[in-house]
């Protein structure tokens, strides 16, 4: 398995993952969630892709990524035993982090027809044993079996591009990245920008790895 994000994602100790998970939730307007036993960190771009991020009180972490343009989308579908097979392989202590739980706007809910069972849904499940991370099973052998793209369908390489794995993540650098694809019309416009990601990062400074 060969993809430079995931390779940089894998190189990333975990408390830098976090950090940045922490600073993307905040810059989207997400309100982290404590669930038993997790916390929940998410980003989203208000056009239906996420990714939501549960870091385990036992220093394990959850990934769910989304696309709802990708033909991983399954609660288009609304394939239930599809989506739970993407978790085959993941431990039942973390996949219960979103199993029967409440939805919300990143991880709608889809039903088991027959016991009425509800799982969060997601085109990209990957996990953190502590010591490094794994994609499910069953999201690898879909992908074999359908020739499907495993980073790119699950919208695993267009949720995490803004989490900078792999390179510098300041908001000196964030406000580069974005100047560089026009988003700010001017140098005012930039340095304001600027200013505001400055006081986001320093929200998080005590996420930052020792």
């Amino acid at each position: 398995m060969s993809n430079a994000m995931w390779d940089a994602l894998a190189a990333t100790p975990l408390p830098e993952v976090r950090r940045r998970a922490a600073v993307m939730d905040d810059l989207a307007g997400v309100a982290p969630v404590t669930v038993p036993g997790a916390h929940r960190l998410a980003w989203n771009d208000r056009g239906g892709q996420s990714a939501v991020w549960y870091f385990a009180e036992d220093g394990r972490a959850l990934l769910l990524t989304f696309d709802h343009e990708s033909d991983l989308n399954l609660y288009a579908e609304e394939d239930y035993d599809l989506q739970e097979s993407f978790y085959k392989g993941v431990p039942e202590s973390l996949v219960t982090l979103v199993r029967d739980r409440p939805e919300n706007y990143e991880s709608l809910n889809l039903t088991d027809p027959g016991t009425g069972r509800t799982i969060h849904y997601a085109g990209g499940v990957f996990w953190y044993d502590g010591t490094r991370w794994h994609v499910s099973d069953g999201l690898t052998e879909y992908c074999e079996d359908e020739d499907a793209d495993l980073f790119a369908d699950s919208g695993f390489g267009y949720c995490l591009d803004s989490y900078r794995f792999g390179q510098d993540f300041t908001p000196e650098a964030v406000v580069k990245a974005r100047s560089e694809d026009g988003l700010y019309e001017d140098e005012e416009e930039k340095e304001a920008a600027l200013l505001t990601l400055r006081e986001v990062f320093a929200r998080h400074d005590h996420d930052a790895p020792l």
